[in-house]
């Protein structure tokens, strides 16, 4: 019975090989680790090059980010190497206290930080020789859905905008998450952990996700679900705790407010239509005053389906979208 079991074991081991394997030979791109500078730190990410560049000649590109704490692993490989099949260079990377880029506090999400990380990623983008710097797109997804809102609102070199169940006010999205009785409790708790880093230096830290019932930044049982799995599976540098300060910077983001400045560039919203985390609603409601042009597209399920699941229904207009604007 054992030898049985094991070469079962072996013959699963080497069908999964081949079958990564015939993966890698049907794609039509190279993948290369790369490092950047950002305000004096080095971010690490993944440059995508379509193979069959000849020289001289320069593609679109497209620079891409993960969410709230996420890092690269977190299925944006799969996302890169659809849009890079598609004829791109992809650029993806870590924001700067996450995953392999350098950083102190680890864990320490702030919007205005990450938005100069998004300009520094475009900036080392348009520097390389096959990438045509008056062609570029970027994407992000949930909290860099954000990112991308205020980047393409005031950053004219990004030419067609990509955002996937974002977050689009985050005091609105987080009175959906905590209950109304608790909301002065909130700020009270954030005023005295400001209070206590201000006179003693201490950095505190909370869960992103816990078991329901527990504390943590996003409480909802996808958002558990799926951290808790995708970082097991795919991505075990992801680390599941953040600053406490992180929550009091994203109370005062609000990209919506600047979403009619995107036009003219081309922007694309992607939501999920049961979104409970960053709420279907709110983030239509923002779209409707976004001016042309604009393609909205409403996805089934809730708010990490678009990455598993949805990926298709997600990645696919985004492609298209790309092509119709950034493709000659």
């Amino acid at each position: 019975m054992r030898a049985i079991k094991q070469w079962f074991g072996l013959l699963f081991l080497t069908s999964a090989m081949l079958f990564a394997q015939a993966a890698m030979a049907n794609d039509n791109f190279t993948r290369q680790d790369i490092t950047f500078n950002s305000a004096g730190k080095k971010l690490v990410g993944w440059l995508y090059v379509p193979k069959g560049i000849k020289a001289g000649e320069k593609r679109p590109a497209i620079v891409m980010a993960h969410g709230w704490s996420a890092v690269k692993e977190m299925y944006l490989d799969d996302f890169a190497a659809k849009y890079s099949n598609g004829g791109f260079v992809v650029l993806v990377f870590d924001y700067r206290n996450f995953g392999d880029s350098e950083g102190e506090p680890r864990g320490h999400i702030d919007p205005n930080m990450q938005h100069e990380d998004y300009k520094n990623a475009i900036t080392w983008a348009t520097l390389q020789p096959m990438v045509d710097a008056n062609r570029i797109g970027i994407w992000g997804s949930s909290y860099s859905g954000a990112h991308v809102m205020h980047m393409a609102a005031f950053d004219r070199r990004v030419k067609c905008a990509v955002a996937q169940v974002p977050l689009v006010n985050a005091v609105d999205n987080f009175r959906r998450l905590v209950r109304a009785d608790y909301w002065g409790g909130l700020q009270a708790w954030l005023a005295a952990d400001r209070a206590e880093e201000y006179t003693t230096g201490k950095v505190n830290y909370l869960p992103v996700v816990a078991e329901q019932g527990k504390p943590s930044a996003l409480p909802t049982q996808d958002s558990y679900d799926w951290f808790i799995k995708t970082g097991q599976t795919r991505a075990p540098k992801w680390e599941n705790r953040q600053t406490v300060r992180s929550l009091e910077l994203a109370l005062a983001y609000n990209p919506a407010a600047s979403v009619h400045l995107i036009s003219p560039t081309p922007f694309m919203m992607i939501v999920a239509e049961n979104d409970v985390l960053t709420p279907t609603d709110l983030a239509i409601e923002a779209f409707g005053r976004a001016r042309e042009p604009k393609q909205l597209v409403i996805l089934p399920g809730g708010h990490f389906d678009a990455y598993v699941s949805g990926f298709q229904g997600a990645s696919t207009p985004a492609l298209n979208w790309f092509k119709q604007h950034l493709m000659k």
